[in-house]
């Protein structure tokens, strides 16, 4: 039964890809329980030697069998394109960022997972749970849980100042990417705290955006509004530069500059949750977005239950917790967060409590995303520089939705 179960699989995804644009007719030997058994591994760039160290553990903890597993460090957002362009040459399991899921299970890349699904559950957060599942239905095993949050010296702001967006405007300069290339991942989030849904409450329906709401016009609104507040700064690349100068007190930015923030602030460098915002129906928690990155396998993989068996060791708390050691990646598994590895960093804390609860929200994984980016971050953008009238703020939004909403 569990061969039959496979093979109408495998042959499910071929259709798929197929109607994807796959160049060849590509049928998989399947394998299972052979002793002998080769994998590849994909895994982010600058991770190979960590993961090449597990997979050493992993074979030692299965003499049973002779795996031949290789390691391959490749751009984790590329996966999809890899895997629909040549099924064969992809790797068998694959790091991947989990807003890329819902295209690779639409393109029928990617495996339905048939074993460790009640494990992931019990393991996870809740939101790196959602991270790994489409349409009710599981395809990865997460690893991290990802979100931006607040930098801050601590010689301008007090922990009463950083609870509060006019606090700490009030107290010193804090940076913000409002004017290039990535406001929209920024600032979208917003719009969801105040009350407005990207793609449905889910995140998964294609035809439940509602930014252009009053809620939504309120966010719009108070984005415009900040070019007139000396005390917010419009900062990307440079806001290490800026940080050092001066020009800023704190920032809003991610664990990818706690190095280079602490070599400029040392000791008095703060890290909080994002503050409190009034967009202009009340105090409400300013969001970031929260990410996961995931395991997937291959849905061509020859040797499925060997690859999910491999994926589910690469992701389980000794390794993640190994993983925040050596690569600064925060754990989705729960119990690595409890490690006192984990907790004792300030950092880390930070990141945890930012995906813990009401200061992130998963960024949808429907392949409309695609579409959303491309019209979300000139509208943000024009509107901060003030190019966008404020009485057209409702019909710039009335567009937006009706240009990230496919026809029905």
């Amino acid at each position: 039964m569990k061969k039959l179960l496979l093979s109408i699989s495998i042959i499910v995804g071929l259709s798929l890809l197929a109607s994807c644009g796959v160049e060849k007719e590509y049928k998989p030997d399947i394998k299972v329980n052979e002793k002998n058994v080769s994998l590849k591994v994909w895994v982010d760039l600058n991770q190979g030697d960590f993961y090449r160290k597990v997979v050493d553990d992993f074979k030692k903890d299965h003499p049973d069998k002779n795996y031949d597993i290789t390691v391959i460090e490749s751009e984790s957002g590329r996966a999809q394109e890899y895997v629909q362009k040549d099924p064969e040459a992809a790797a068998d399991v694959f790091i991947t960022p989990n807003d890329r899921l819902g295209q690779l299970v639409e393109s029928g890349a990617v495996y339905q997972l048939t074993k460790y699904t009640d494990d992931i559950k019990k393991n996870n957060t809740p939101t790196s749970i959602q991270a790994a599942t489409y349409q009710d239905k599981m395809y990865g095993f997460p690893v991290t849980a990802e979100a931006m949050f607040m930098y801050y010296d601590k010689r301008v702001f007090s922990e009463d100042d950083i609870k509060t967006f006019s606090g700490i405007t009030s107290k010193g300069k804090l940076g913000i990417n409002l004017a290039e290339a990535g406001a929209d991942y920024r600032e979208t989030p917003w719009f969801i705290a105040n009350g407005t849904y990207l793609y449905g409450e889910n995140g998964e329906d294609p035809y439940g955006t509602t930014f252009n709401t009053p809620e939504g016009v309120q966010v719009l609104n108070w984005i415009g509004e900040l070019k007139n507040n000396p005390n917010v700064v419009a900062v990307n690349a440079d806001e290490i530069s800026a940080l050092r100068s001066g020009k800023i007190n704190a920032v809003f930015s991610g664990v990818w500059n706690k190095d280079a923030i602490r070599e400029v602030l040392g000791e008095n460098m703060g890290v909080a949750v994002y503050p409190k915002a009034d967009f202009g129906s009340g105090q409400v928690d300013m969001m970031a977005f929260q990410g996961s990155g995931i395991y997937c396998v291959n849905a061509f993989t020859k040797s499925p239950l060997d690859a999910m068996e491999l994926a589910d060791y690469i992701t389980n708390a000794d390794v993640q917790e190994k993983a925040f050691k050596e690569l600064g990646k925060i754990p989705s598994n729960l119990e690595a967060r409890t490690s006192s590895t984990v907790e004792k960093d300030d950092v880390a804390k930070a990141v945890i409590d930012m995906t813990s609860g009401k200061h992130s929200v998963l960024m949808p994984k429907i392949p409309e995303m695609n579409v959303f980016w491309q019209h979300m971050n000139p509208l943000l953008v024009d509107t901060y520089k003030g190019k966008i009238k404020k009485e057209d703020y409702p019909e710039a939004l009335d567009k937006l939705v009706k240009d990230i909403t496919p026809a029905k």
